[in-house]
């Protein structure tokens, strides 16, 4: 089968497109013939060795969607032939991937591949920091920091179906602010020329946010402190800035405030079973036209060095998706 090899830790030069030996399944584990797999940011982080080291050569990847072609011996929950998302073993960046059972999840015939493909990581993270760890109650102001990503489309319509009374959304460009906007943020601030700080707590009359997500770490974690409302929760699930926060914590018992961590990955890795009432909720949103799925880009598997390289100059809108020279999605085209 033809994959994506990362083979030394660097720059999107060490990804080489190769054929390379067709995974077999284990006793609980599914063969799948892969129609398409997103681009993460943990991608990039893995090909540079910043999360965790990998054995090299590696196939990086997170998340795939297709049907499945073969089944382990113990699997009695899948069938060859169902079409599913699954967060394989070994990377996704292929034709062809294994997952667990236990990360391989049914999706509706209504779905198609594309927008399947495009939901595993934005979705699914999206709806655990909104309801599980961030606790989101009706009526509650939710702030979203990189609104016009992938998971920040995808939260702001999640907090708007989950009940929240206002949502809004921090962008670095201007450009990138229409896209939040049409994700149903009500108010969108271009942080490159307006303190977010200033304008929430203006748009909120000095009341402060009571919920947000924070996936860059440093500074604008530090300053979302300075916005949040009594009771108020910040979600932090990533470091995209490269800086730590000093938090006081002073700044939490006396307001009733809290800042807590999420990892999907973690997730996936320790508990798994906690994302299969997650995957059931956010595929039945998906299905009935409630929640959409923003996608920015497709490209060829072979081309994944450009799909990496569009991701990592942050001018990327939506979801990035990689599509195999396999896939049923090439004969849709042509």
């Amino acid at each position: 089968m033809y994959a994506v090899v990362v083979t030394d830790y660097g720059d999107t030069e060490v990804l080489r497109y190769r054929q390379v030996e067709q995974p077999k399944p284990g006793l609980n584990q599914v063969l799948i013939k892969v129609e398409a797999t997103s681009v993460n940011f943990a991608d990039i982080k893995a090909r540079h060795g910043k999360k965790g080291k990998d054995s090299l050569p590696f196939i990086p990847g997170l998340d795939v969607t297709g049907t499945i072609v073969e089944v382990g011996e113990d699997v009695k929950n899948f069938k060859i032939n169902q079409r599913v998302i699954a967060f394989p073993k070994g990377g996704s960046y292929a034709e062809y991937v294994i997952a667990n059972t236990d990360l391989t999840f049914s999706i509706p015939e209504k779905l198609d591949f594309v927008t399947a493909g495009a939901c595993p990581i934005v979705s699914f993270t999206a709806h655990k920091l909104l309801c599980d760890v961030g606790r989101i109650m009706l009526g509650e102001t939710v702030l979203v920091h990189a609104a016009a990503g992938g998971i920040g489309t995808t939260a702001i319509q999640l907090a708007k179906i989950l009940g929240a009374g206002k949502v809004i959304g921090t962008v670095s460009k201007e450009e990138k602010a229409s896209a939040a906007r049409q994700a149903g943020a009500d108010y969108v601030i271009n942080t490159s020329k307006r303190n977010f700080v200033r304008d929430v707590l203006e748009i909120t009359e000095g009341e402060g946010v009571d919920l947000t997500l924070d996936s860059i770490g440093g500074r604008v974690t530090e300053n979302s402190l300075l916005c949040l409302a009594r009771y108020g929760r910040i979600v932090h699930f990533g470091n995209a800035s490269g800086e730590n926060a000093n938090i006081q914590t002073k700044d939490l018992h006396s307001s009733c405030r809290s800042i807590l961590g999420f990892s999907l990955g973690t997730t996936r890795k320790y508990r798994p079973y906690l994302l299969r009432d997650t995957a059931e909720k956010v595929l039945g949103y998906i299905e009935s036209g409630k929640l959409k799925i923003t996608i920015g880009n497709q490209f060829p598997l072979k081309e994944a060095k450009i799909a990496q390289e569009l991701m990592e100059s942050r001018n990327s809108i939506g979801k990035i998706l990689l599509i195999p020279p396999s896939s049923s999605l090439n004969q849709t085209k042509e």
